[in-house]
């Protein structure tokens, strides 16, 4: 399921899709929708195991994301309701949730939680009526704007260290992502444009190693590139930035066509079944390091890059384009 997921996110960030005919895409929807539980969430019994019911990062929550990104690219439409937001239908329920969130052993993973929710409530608003899912959504922004960090425009971590910095940026994306889909006003702009400038590099990349992971890169890229769109702050600095991270991530390609994840490591996605050798492509690598080609193409827009006509469906998520 998630390699199915992330074959069909970058085949329609290529265009490949549209040459597909009207039955491939019904079959390729069928296939995704087979694995939608009566509970709304996806599931692969190939890779169930303990960790896929309770990770965020990974898992099933993880996996229906994926899985509502793949079937709008498609065409198509998960019919099932998300039974596990139904906490969230009363008053100060979703406030009183992610209160009880365990920001300080570790916020990246509370946010993971955070992203997933968010982006259900996101989804089931937009494409399944749920009407309700607005004032959840209402309510969420609004106390993650109390809790937000004017210094830093990150949660949970302090700016004390580059591996804070870093954290706090790879928190931040998962949250700004909900943000900035929804449009809603983010605080703190230039604070957060210095945070993701700051994660860059000597090679390039946004991350502590220098080999910086396909999840270090995006999580600063990203945010870089719609804040410009926001702000003139620090633009000529954030296109420095792009075009030096362009060439770090084309060298995490390799020649099959394929990216990996953190060059010459190899890397264990969750599951046994999900694991790749150092500078072996993976599937996961190749679509999150081709989104960071798409988005960087919207500020670098002289290059070839713009030329390709990335394609984004109107989907929360990951790969969207406000």
């Amino acid at each position: 399921m998630y390699a199915s997921c992330y074959a069909a996110l970058i085949k329609h960030l290529y265009g490949c899709l549209d040459s597909f005919s009207q039955q491939e895409r019904s079959e390729w929807t069928n296939y995704l929708l087979n694995h939608q539980s009566d509970d709304g969430l996806f599931r692969d019994p190939i890779i169930a195991c303990p960790e896929a019911e309770n990770l965020d990062w990974w898992g099933w929550r993880h996996l229906t994301v994926h899985a509502l990104m793949a079937l709008t690219a498609l065409g198509g439409v998960a019919p099932k309701p998300f039974r596990l937001l139904d906490i969230f239908r009363k008053r100060g329920g979703i406030a009183s949730w992610l209160e009880r969130r365990d920001w300080k052993q570790d916020a990246t993973a509370v946010s993971n939680e955070i992203q997933n929710y968010g982006t259900m409530l996101q989804y089931a608003r937009d494409f399944q009526g749920e009407s309700w899912c607005e004032d959840a959504l209402t309510e969420m922004f609004a106390w993650l704007d109390q809790k937000q960090n004017p210094e830093t425009g990150y949660w949970g971590y302090d700016s004390s260290s580059p591996w804070q910095v870093s954290l706090g940026v790879q928190t931040g994306y998962h949250l700004w992502c909900l943000y900035l889909y929804d449009g809603r006003p983010l605080q703190y702009i230039e604070q957060i444009i210095d945070s993701c400038l700051s994660t860059q590099n000597a090679l390039g990349g946004f991350g502590v190693p220098v080999n910086s992971s396909a999840c270090e890169d995006i999580d600063s890229l990203f945010p870089l590139v719609c804040l410009s769109f926001l702000s003139d702050y620090r633009r000529d600095d954030i296109e420095r930035a792009l075009t030096d991270a362009f060439f770090w991530i084309i060298a995490n390609f390799n020649p099959d066509g394929g990216a990996v994840f953190r060059r010459g490591e190899d890397f264990r996605y969750g599951h046994d079944l999900m694991w790749t050798r150092a500078n072996q492509s993976s599937m996961f690598a190749t679509w999150f390091r081709t989104l960071s080609l798409a988005y960087a193409s919207r500020v670098l827009s002289t290059g070839s890059l713009a030329k390709l006509g990335w394609g984004f469906p109107n989907c929360p998520g990951y790969q969207f384009w406000r």
